[in-house]
């Protein structure tokens, strides 16, 4: 039995759940990381003495270097390794952090942010990618579930602690915090994580081999003596083909939509929730407080994802997931002054966007095949965050412009709308599929691998 049939035919090992968790703490990481000047921006506003535009900017900066790092920077992974590329990105983004922390002016803390959000941007896609090579075929659904939580736990853990850094060393303490944690992680996932087994049968790096025979060994199966077949070189794919041709056309279009709507409305709540919450109540650890519900709000929405993705296909839930972001964005604007009904409602909201985003990093990487899983995700992410830079900005102006947080929050509910359409749409272009096939073969070269790995 070669490894790749292994991990996808066995029950779950401990190796394989170690990756995972690894994984879980990035992410972990990743979600505090993005949501950092958010949780930051009232203290930035009184210290710098910020303007509505330039609030939207500190909240959505970052983002737009997120998207030009998951475009430019998650395709080098699958060229050298999702293992390399992981470590290289985690090296950079404890640099960004610090350096953001050290900023003297707004305008270099804004590149700063620009700057450590490049690679924060393109670390996503291959832990995503990782997850889903690692996850055997029966529990796909739900682990990759499991792996969402950890974006809004990060998030939300962040936001009750940057509460207390804050206080104790100003509004540079969560920038140094999030480097410092970093750092603790590169080591870590320096020691235990593994490379992508699929890279290594595809591309066969140097010394592809012995990380494949060492991966081998965690999974109890004996030393190969030559790697297994790569898929058909005639059947190669490529983004071209992979993405813009034939099924795949409508496929990515469908995907792209939804994702860029549902990031738009996470960066809107998740950036200016605690602007917007403090305006209206003149309390900025309250503010702070209900953005931190909205992102404990993202765990439960990842793990209801998980549970629900056990019985229902996953697309499906996510499309779910958009309905319900709709009428809880219209309630949270209904009780938006009210103290209790504020943070009652922050946690769905939460639970919409945030587990909405998790939801995504579940179901994208089965939809594209594996030599081109990295740089198409990326892509995925990359375009939904750029579209997603002008969420806050947008909001900021036309706040500037008389409408109010509620009426905001309406708007973007009916974006969330949208995108569970979308998703349902993309659903549907799998129909003939059974649940198995959807999932987990609804692609030609996930097949054409494991009929390599055999030969």
């Amino acid at each position: 039995m070669t490894v790749i049939n292994a991990i996808h035919t066995n029950r779950m090992s401990r190796f394989q759940w170690i990756v995972v968790a690894i994984c879980i703490l990035l992410t972990m990481i990743d979600g505090y990381e993005i949501l950092v000047s958010s949780y930051t921006l009232p203290a930035l506003t009184e210290h710098w003495d910020l303007q509505p535009g330039q609030q939207g900017l500190v909240a959505s900066f970052g983002t737009l270097g997120m998207g030009v790092g998951a475009v430019c920077l998650s395709p080098i992974a699958d060229r050298i390794g999702r293992r390399k590329h992981i470590l290289g990105s985690l090296a950079l983004i404890i640099v960004g952090m610090v350096l953001s922390g050290l900023s003297p002016s707004f305008e270099l803390f804004l590149a700063f942010r620009f700057f450590a959000g490049l690679f924060l941007g393109g670390i996503v896609p291959s832990i995503s990618v990782l997850v889903s090579e690692y996850a055997n075929q029966q529990r796909r659904g739900a682990v990759m579930g499991v792996y969402g939580i950890g974006l809004p736990l990060g998030a939300a853990i962040g936001g009750f602690l940057s509460v207390r850094l804050i206080e104790a060393f100003s509004w540079r303490g969560p920038y140094f915090f999030a480097a410092g944690v970093t750092a603790v992680m590169l080591v870590v996932a320096a020691a235990l994580l593994p490379e992508s087994v699929g890279y290594l049968v595809n591309k066969r790096p140097r010394g592809a081999l012995a990380a494949y025979n060492r991966i081998g060994a965690k999974l109890g199966l004996p030393a190969a003596t030559e790697l297994p077949a790569a898929p058909d070189a005639g059947a190669k794919v490529t983004l071209g083909t992979g993405m813009w041709q034939g099924i795949m056309l409508p496929r990515t279009l469908l995907l792209w939509v939804a994702y860029g709507l549902t990031i738009g409305a996470f960066y809107f709540a998740n950036g200016l929730t605690a602007k917007l919450v403090t305006e209206t109540t003149g309390d900025a650890d309250f503010g702070i407080t209900a953005q931190a519900m909205v992102a404990s709000g993202g765990v439960i929405g990842a793990l209801l994802f998980a549970l629900f993705a056990r019985r229902v296909h996953p697309r499906l839930v996510t499309g779910l997931i958009g309905v319900v972001g709709f009428v809880v964005f219209l309630a949270f604007a209904a009780f938006f002054e009210g103290h209790v009904m504020v943070l009652v409602l922050a946690v769905l909201v939460g639970l919409a966007v945030n587990g909405g985003v998790a939801a995504y990093y579940a179901i994208s990487p089965s939809i594209y095949p594996t030599a081109i899983r990295a740089a198409a995700v990326g892509l995925m992410m990359g375009v939904g965050r750029i579209v997603a830079f002008f969420a806050p900005n947008l909001a900021t102006f036309l706040q500037e412009r008389g409408m109010s947080p509620a009426e905001l929050y309406r708007l973007y509910g009916v974006v969330l709308l949208l995108s569970g359409i979308a998703v349902i749409a993309l659903h549907a272009t799998y129909r003939g599929l059974n649940r198995a096939d959807a999932m987990e073969a609804e692609e030609e070269a996930e097949r054409a691998e494991r009929v390599g790995a055999d030969a």
